[in-house]
């Protein structure tokens, strides 16, 4: 895409196009790699059984070998699959070998026990006889019927020799007898030999000495050559692979290398967690749910007449925790781990001295507000990707500026110019991490394990230009301060066109990835492309959705990679090698084409050693998502996702065809069909509504389509699937774009010239684009909520799609967390409001998806993801009971029997032993835990409350709330910001309940105290009660007081005010007094 070096900015709306300020893109060819169904083996095709299917000889990974070649296998060699190495089992028709399985059935014992080999072996006469009968099929009474198309009398009268689509140079042409591949012969697998009479004896086959007799019933006398040759050619490679590093191009280009040794072997596998670790979990789950039942049982047949309110309102409360605790808890029934091979990734698609055969990868960087995403931090993120463990020539980095700041776009131009030095220092010494940030503020000993001294040379010159780099961004920020009354402008006088940030044209500037721009070294540098979408008042924008559904569209204009990482702006990546690991998982040809995304993680730098605040989210992302993997995938948290480009445009995924159900020999066919034709037929009527609703997806799938001209290279058959209306309907409006979706493989089309990319990128970011599509819809990122990850991924999974959680040992993506108290608890805000949001529409996981390719266990964990907000209501009226209690002197559960007394304890036993059993099989500590624990209660009680008010008078009243853009600042020190104190009106709840708390407590001991010994008993349960409520809210309560001295006058008058009005309470009940008169009693004191 020719830009002429300059910056685009245009609409297509009003027909403008402008060139500001960029170079030639090269463009992306798309790479397609056709297999036949061929023997990976002897390279014969595959023959094709009765049932009309390929023969497979391996269950579990499909690995084309021919019948011949795995009866071989099984006799003579190793009797286990090539690539996966998983035992042959022994397939009908097929001889028994040593070491089978013991079987049952009895219709298939001549082939088992090669029974008629026996005679082969004993009567020669009798089994040539017997193969003859074989080869001429229609013979009745000693007469033989052959195809019209050939000659009988033509043939000699002798048994020719048997040779598999191919003459043996060795045997005479009239003693061939050609068995033709099923699809070189129309699905006939033998041309038929006659035989004049089968009561002539058979006269002795012509054999060559050479061969072993065994091979001749195999299929072809050529055969056994054939395998041994290629057997010594995969040991000849592998060893010019081990030890001569692969020298000889020409013998490293065969397409069997990648499948030898390691290089055939699964890209990733399961580790399951143990089961001296699981099973007990389970049984304890399962008794839980069993002392919930008595719990219950006890607590609704003996309520408190003398406190019925706070008696019921506590059931109430008791029964939505339970239903809340089951949601959560089941999808974590099966948790599993997974591991990663990267060095059979590399032997599989990069061989030595050959271009890599690894998939491209767009990677998107969204950001709104440098004043609030400081360019230091993107800047940050955007070196990390630049220099990524990754081929060069295959990286896409596309940075979304939202807010069209020309600060945004000044940063990337300097970060561009670094970059040029920073990418060639991290891959020459191979650094980690390689953002510069966090490199050089590690604190550790850079030269422990460096004792180069051009490594100490060059990581001192390096650090100086990163420090003239950040003065140089600093200075822009200082700059950016005081936006000019004309508004900004640029080195050649023109006006930037972002000045408006409501109302201005797209914008497209590559900075890197031309011709020409590379670094210090000479070497290529990974594409940096900036993207501003076009924003002009009266369209819907979508916020952040909406920005990166204008990324996926532009980004397939210019390179239409196949897979896409999302990251924000102050998420930088890790571990160097965190794509590799992505495509361990998405390239695998076993399971690869069923995964929509693999979800990484999200761990913080920045956090305070106590995480007071459970920022971390340790117990969310080391247990629950561990469970989600076990089910259908983890849910998609935003960033750290990378996604196969596909499942965006709103296909299903790919269907795997069931293998055949086994069927009972015992009863005849006629019992059978009396049972089962009934179920075959609904069962026929509902699943062809089902697959003729999904046919058309599907098959788009596989489909390229000529939708304009100057686009070439389509097949006319499957330009069938969809109208070009259709389409558009569903796309939009562009021609480029709408060919780029049917490349599975991605690419761009091959007559696409660049003035027509040009004009197709300003095209797609348009903001009139989406009108009257289905984007936002079943495309892209789906709007509707501000929560957009949730309900993505949610789509994904209802098309039957499955997602994979990916954790490696150095963590891959690592960014900054809000460790403030009311950043954090603004940040929770928008998380739950996004959850109502999705609660009240049509995506709700309770009433959407049925009938789709969402499992059960996994819609309970969506369920459970948007109906935690209403937990705000019965959490806060639990947290105020206490209190409660202790200023009226009741209780919410009458006297305790014994039996009651061992329910309560078996409870509390239950409930400690599940989370100290999540703990073991999860991996994290006590501390993390138990933050999760009390930030649920703070998090419950104040922001999942205002985000379920939010959430309904957007509903009722259509009251929309402001998105808010979390803060991302810089390192001010150590934990600066933990102890600012803001005021906002999320503290109000969770302060009120633990001042009103502290005052039950102080209530209750005065009132022991004064009324005697007899009052202590009943006082230490409402006493736990309310400490309980405390020890959850002292993370609040230490947040609140900041690290100044003094109290903050803001809470020092609400605990006045509050005091006050139970003061006031308190004397109008008047505990102390009855209620009728004054009661005196003997005083039991003798003063005599």
């Amino acid at each position: 895409m020719d830009t002429k070096g300059r910056l685009i900015a245009g609409s297509h709306n009003r027909n403008e196009f402008v060139l500001i300020n960029a170079d030639e893109t090269a463009r992306v060819t798309a790479v397609t790699e056709l297999s036949g169904q061929i023997c990976q083996i002897c390279g014969d095709e595959l023959e094709v059984t009765v049932n009309g299917e390929p023969f497979v000889a391996c269950n579990e990974c499909a690995f084309p070998v021919c019948r011949p070649c795995y009866e071989y296998e099984r006799r003579e060699g190793n009797q286990v699959c090539p690539q996966c190495k998983t035992r042959y089992k022994r397939i009908r028709g097929s001889a028994r070998v040593l070491g089978d399985e013991e079987e049952d059935d009895t219709d298939d014992l001549e082939s088992e026990f090669d029974i008629g080999g026996n005679l082969r072996r004993d009567h020669p006469h009798m089994s040539e006889s017997m193969f003859s009968t074989r080869l001429n099929y229609g013979s009745v009474n000693g007469s033989v019927h052959t195809p019209s198309e050939f000659d009988a009398a033509s043939v000699a009268s002798e048994i020719p020799l048997l040779t598999y689509g191919q003459e043996d140079v060795g045997i005479s042409a009239d003693k061939h007898a050609l068995i033709l591949p099923p699809f070189m012969a129309r699905g006939k697998r033998i041309y038929p030999m006659p035989f004049p009479d089968s009561s002539v004896p058979v006269q002795p086959r012509p054999m060559d000495p050479k061969k072993d007799i065994a091979v001749y019933g195999y299929g072809s006398v050529a055969w056994k050559e054939r395998m041994e040759d290629w057997k010594k050619k995969q040991s000849e490679k592998l060893q010019v692979v081990r030890h001569e590093g692969g020298k000889d191009t020409d013998e490293l280009d065969d397409p069997d290398l990648p499948k030898m040794d390691e290089g055939r072997q699964p890209l990733w596998r399961k580790l399951p967690i143990s089961s001296s670790r699981i099973n007990p979990y389970r049984i304890i789950i399962v008794l839980r749910i069993a002392i919930l039942g008595l719990f219950f049982h006890y607590r609704i047949l003996h309520p408190v007449n003398d406190a019925y309110a706070l008696w019921l309102t506590s059931v109430i409360c008791e029964i939505w925790f339970a239903v809340s605790w089951i949601f959560d808890q089941f999808p974590k029934w099966s948790p599993i781990m997974r591991e990663t091979y990267l060095d059979r990734l590399s032997l599989r698609y990069e061989k030595e001295g050959k271009p890599s055969q690894l998939a491209d990868i767009d990677v998107f960087v969204s950001t709104v507000d440098p004043m609030k995403e400081p360019p230091l931090i993107t800047a940050n993120t955007v070196l990390s990707i630049l220099a990524v463990d990754y081929p060069v020539e295959k990286v896409a980095c596309y940075v979304s500026d939202d807010g069209a700041a020309m600060l945004t776009f000044e940063a990337l131009s300097e970060t561009s110019e670094f970059a040029r030095k920073w990418v060639p220092f991290c891959k020459k010494f191979s650094i980690e991490p390689r953002a510069p940030e966090w490199y050089f503020a590690q604190k550790v000993d850079y030269l422990k394990d460096k004792v180069d001294a051009a490594f100490i040379r060059e990581r001192r010159a390096i650090k100086r230009e990163y420090e003239e780099f950040k003065v140089r961004i600093n200075a822009l920020v200082a700059m950016a301060q005081k936006v000019p009354e004309d508004g900004w402008t640029m080195q050649d006088g023109t006006p930037w066109p972002g000045n408006n940030v409501r109302d201005h044209p797209g914008m497209i500037q590559v900075f890197l990835g031309q011709n020409g721009v590379r670094d210090i070294e000479g070497n290529e540098l990974p594409r940096l492309v900036y993207v501003s979408r076009e924003k002009r008042p009266g369209y819907e924008h979508h916020k952040k959705a909406g920005a990166m559904n204008a990324l996926v569209r532009v980004s397939a204009i210019i390179t239409n990679a196949p897979y896409l990482l999302n990251v924000d702006c102050d998420h930088y990546i890790n571990n160097s090698k965190a794509l590799r690991e992505a495509m361990c998982f998405m390239m695998d040809p076993t399971s690869g084409k069923k995964i929509c995304y693999v979800q990484f993680p999200q761990r913080f730098d920045g956090i305070d050693r106590n995480d007071r605040y459970s920022n971390r989210n340790v117990v969310f992302f080391d247990i629950n998502m561990k469970g989600l993997d076990g089910i259908q995938g983890p849910i998609y948290v935003g960033t750290g996702c990378v996604f196969r480009r596909q499942a965006f445009y709103g296909y299903d995924a790919p269907a795997t065809r069931k293998p055949p159900r086994k069927t009972c020999n015992c009863w005849p066919k006629w019992c059978c069909c009396l049972c089962g034709s009934r179920k075959k037929k609904i069962k026929s009527k509902s699943s062809m509504k089902k697959m003729t609703k999904n046919k058309d997806d599907t098959k788009q799938m596989h489909a390229l389509e000529n939708i304009e001209e100057g686009i070439e290279g389509i097949d006319n058959e499957k330009s069938l699937l969809m109208s070009q209306q259709k389409f558009e309907k569903k796309y939009g409006q562009s021609s480029v774009f709408i060919a780029s979706t049917l490349m599975e493989d991605g690419g761009l089309p091959k007559a696409a010239s660049s003035a027509t990319l040009l004009k197709e990128a300003i095209h797609v970011i348009s903001c009139g684009y989406e009108d009257k599509t289905e984007w936002g819809k079943e495309v892209g990122w789906i709007y509707g909520s501000v929560t957009e990850d949730i309900l993505t991924g949610f789509k994904m999974h209802c098309h039957g799609w499955r997602s994979v959680y990916c954790m490696p040992k150095r963590p891959a993506f690592k960014g900054s967390a809000p460790i403030n108290l009311s950043d954090r608890l603004h940040q929770v805000l928008r998380w739950a409001l996004g959850s109502v949001e999705i609660f009240f529409s049509r995506h709700c996981p309770i009433w959407y998806g049925y009938g789709g390719g969402l499992k059960s266990l996994e819609r309970f964990s969506y369920i459970n993801s948007v109906v935690y907000p209403l937990t705000s209501i019965p959490l806060i009226a639990y947290c105020a009971l206490p209190a409660v209690c202790l200023l009226t002197g009741k209780f919410i559960v009458p006297e305790i029997s014994n039996y009651a007394s061992i329910i309560f304890m078996a409870l509390f036993i239950s409930i400690a032993a599940t989370g100290i059993l999540e703990m073991q099989w999860g991996g994290v500590g006590i501390h993390d835990w138990w933050r999760n624990e009390q930030f649920w209660v703070i998090g419950g009680a104040s922001s999942h409350l205002f985000a379920l008010v939010q959430g309904l008078l957007k509903v009722l009243a259509g009251v929309n709330t402001n998105f808010t853009v979390t803060s991302k600042a810089a390192d001010d020190g150590d934990f600066a910001e933990l102890y600012i104190f803001k005021w906002t009106s999320l503290l109000i709840p969770p302060l009120t309940l633990l001042i009103i708390n502290i005052i039950g407590v102080i209530v209750g001991v005065s009132d022991a105290i004064n009324n005697g010994y007899d009052s202590w008993g009943p006082l230490f349960g409402r006493l736990f009660f309310a400490l309980w409520v405390i020890v959850h809210l002292y993370p609040f309560l230490k947040g609140v007081m900041g690290k100044q001295e003094g109290v903050p006058t803001i809470i020092l008058v609400w605990a006045i005010l509050l005091a006050s009005i139970l003061t006031l309470l308190w004397v109008r009940i008047n505990p102390f007094l009855a209620k009728n008169d004054i009661v005196l009693e003997i005083c039991g004191l003798k003063c005599d």
